[in-house]
């Protein structure tokens, strides 16, 4: 029974790419809708190979120097100290379904402008190095671990690990053209029912990221984490409709859109850990944070098309830290002091640094042997003519029915 349920809940979380795909399709502009699909399969079928290669043994082999893991590359030599009721083959899947979702964080940030070859290697980079060193240190048997910090399925871990990552890639590239020379300041998403799909898949594969993170079937914990799961995602969602129906006098899509992932996110590292209410609370505060960020990248004229900062980096903070104030066992306000929230403070520093200044050097560095952005040419015409020569919707059959 742990068997099915640990490949049962790693379908639902790979099932999240197609909710990533919809939704980054959905955001950017019918032209780069190719783009992001094919981005996207680079980050399952590369980020799987690269992880099975070596990424997983960095992250799980066994521990060196709590830095590092030293065995386990192709699945091969010394992983008895896996001690689970089922096979490390089926570890494995799990995951590097969660790898593959790191990736997809910082594909959208960088959407409508980056080289698809720059973003293969970067996607090589990340899924190989930068996540399984920071994953050892919280989940493989790494000193952050040992030191007690919480994350129980990753927001700090994976969300704001991509977040930050993804924020370092935006300023490198730059702006896509026109954002911050045009008066609003505004590119349209291109279909917005698209993005909504998306997010509701996204929304259906979070039970299988938070709940299956017991790694077991019998976890009695499995349905309080279902609810405080939907409890999150739901406040989020919410807040940000009243606020933006208040403030601009209409219930504005995308972020509510993005207010009810920002509620998944940051209750993802307390999501076994907190209670109801204190559930309901972080996807209030993890709305309302995420349209702050939004509109200061704005202000600094950082372009995310479609939110993977103010979503997984700043929900990801809020979520971690929150553990340390409202977990049952450690929380601050539960009369436990200060220790856990020091703890996962300083884990969320380390993570947010390791994951911008590792992204901000690896893109400098590959910077200097090939061009990370496309010409002002192709970005015009868009990347789905310039980079994969197809347009997502062509009148093709329409002209064959015609000549019929």
């Amino acid at each position: 029974m742990d068997t099915i349920w640990i490949i049962l809940t790693a379908a639902m979380i790979l099932l999240m790419e197609g909710g990533f795909a919809l939704l980054e399709a959905g955001f950017v502009r019918r032209k780069n809708a190719v783009s992001i699909i094919m981005k996207v399969f680079v980050d399952i079928t590369f980020g799987t190979l690269c992880y099975y290669a070596v990424g997983f043994a960095f992250m799980y082999g066994k521990d060196a120097h709590s830095l590092v893991g030293i065995t386990g590359f192709m699945l091969k030599g010394d992983l008895s100290h896996l001690i689970y009721p089922f096979s490390h083959d089926t570890f494995f899947v799990f995951q590097a379904a969660f790898v593959i979702a790191v990736i997809s964080i910082v594909s959208g940030a960088v959407a409508e402008r980056i080289q698809f070859r720059a973003y293969v290697i970067y996607t090589v980079f990340m899924t190989a190095l930068l996540y399984p060193l920071s994953g050892h240190w919280v989940w493989g048997g790494g000193w952050l671990g040992k030191l007690g910090m919480l994350d129980f399925a990753g927001s700090a871990t994976i969300h704001a690990l991509g977040g930050f990552s993804a924020l370092a890639a935006a300023i490198v590239l730059g702006p896509r053209i026109g954002k911050y020379t045009e008066r609003s300041g505004v590119i349209l998403p291109s279909n917005i029912p698209l993005a909504s799909v998306g997010a509701f898949l996204l929304w259906f594969g979070w039970f299988g990221f938070n709940a299956g993170s017991t790694l077991s079937a019998s976890d009695p914990r499995i349905g309080h984490i279902a609810l405080t799961t939907m409890l999150a995602a739901s406040s989020g969602g919410a807040v940000t409709l009243l606020y933006t129906l208040f403030r601009y006098k209409r219930a504005d899509a995308p972020s509510v859109i993005n207010g009810s992932l920002a509620g998944l996110v940051g209750i993802t590292a307390g999501c076994a850990f907190v209670s109801d209410n204190a559930a309901i609370l972080i996807g209030v505060i993890c709305g309302l944070a995420m349209l702050w960020a939004t509109d200061l990248l704005d202000r600094f004229k950082t372009d995310d098309p479609v939110g993977a900062f103010p979503v997984h980096a700043v929900s990801g903070l809020i979520g971690t830290l929150a553990v340390g104030i409202f977990a049952n066992k450690g929380g601050l306000l539960y009369g436990f002091g200060w220790h856990l929230l020091g703890v996962q403070a300083l884990g969320l520093v380390v993570i947010a640094c390791w994951g911008f200044v590792g992204t901000w050097v690896f893109l400098k560095l590959l910077s200097l042997v090939m061009p990370l952005r496309v010409s002002p040419e192709d970005e015009a015409v868009g990347l789905d003519i310039a980079a994969h020569g197809m347009l997502a919707v062509t009148d093709a059959d329409m002209i064959h029915i015609k000549d019929k």
